[in-house]
C-alpha cells in the first residue's frame, strides 16, 4: 500500500510541476512555446498539454504535434473511444478537426506575431473509414502578410499503412497586425 501512496504523490508532484511549467509557457506564442518543450523528454505531449488550455475544443481530440516548423506541421492522433463514432470508426468530426488544426499550425507557426486569422470555410472530403493512429500533415506555402487575404491550406490525413483517409481543405482568413 505504501508504493501506491508513494506513486500517486509522485504522480500529483509530477502533473503540479506540468502545470506550473505551463503557466508559465502561457504568454509565448504556440511556435515559442513548440521551441522550448519539443527537444525535452516529453516535451511533445506537453505542448498537447499547453494546447488544450489555449484551443480547448481542438484539445478534446488528444492530437500529439510531431513535427513544426514554418508551412509544415505533423500532428498525430490515437483512435480511441473518445473520438469513435457508432460505425467503429473515428468520427467525421474528429478528423476535420485534426486537418483544421494542422493546416493552422502551419500557417501560424510562420505569421504568428505578424497576423491573425480565422477559418472562414472547410471543405472535408472522406476516402474511407478511419482507423487506428492517425496522422494529419500539412505544407503550405505563406503568403504575403501585407493585406488582408484569404489563403487555402490542405491537410492530409492518413493512417497507419500510408492510405489517406481524409483530405482538409481550410481557408484562412488572414489580418495583418
Amino acid at each position: 500500500m505504501k508504493s501506491i501512496a508513494n506513486l500517486s504523490s509522485l504522480s500529483g508532484l509530477a502533473k503540479g510541476a506540468l502545470d506550473a511549467q505551463l503557466q508559465q509557457l502561457q504568454g509565448l506564442t504556440l511556435a515559442q512555446a513548440w521551441a522550448k518543450l519539443a527537444p525535452l523528454p516529453f516535451g511533445k505531449q506537453a505542448f498537447a498539454q499547453l494546447v488544450k488550455l489555449r484551443i480547448p475544443y481542438t484539445g478534446t481530440i488528444g492530437a500529439v504535434v510531431q513535427e513544426l516548423s514554418d508551412g509544415h506541421s505533423v500532428v498525430v492522433m490515437r483512435d480511441r473511444r473518445a473520438v469513435r463514432n457508432h460505425l467503429d470508426c473515428v468520427h467525421a468530426l474528429a478528423l476535420a478537426n485534426l486537418g483544421e488544426f494542422s493546416s493552422g499550425l502551419a500557417m501560424f507557426h510562420a505569421v504568428e506575431g505578424k497576423a491573425k486569422g480565422i477559418v472562414t470555410g472547410l471543405q472535408i472530403e472522406y476516402h474511407k473509414k478511419a482507423r487506428g493512429t492517425l496522422t494529419a500533415t500539412c505544407d503550405v506555402d505563406i503568403p504575403a502578410i501585407d493585406q488582408p487575404s484569404t489563403t487555402v491550406v490542405q491537410a492530409l490525413i492518413r493512417e497507419q499503412a500510408g492510405d489517406v483517409v481524409c483530405t482538409v481543405k481550410a481557408s484562412w482568413s488572414l489580418k495583418p497586425l
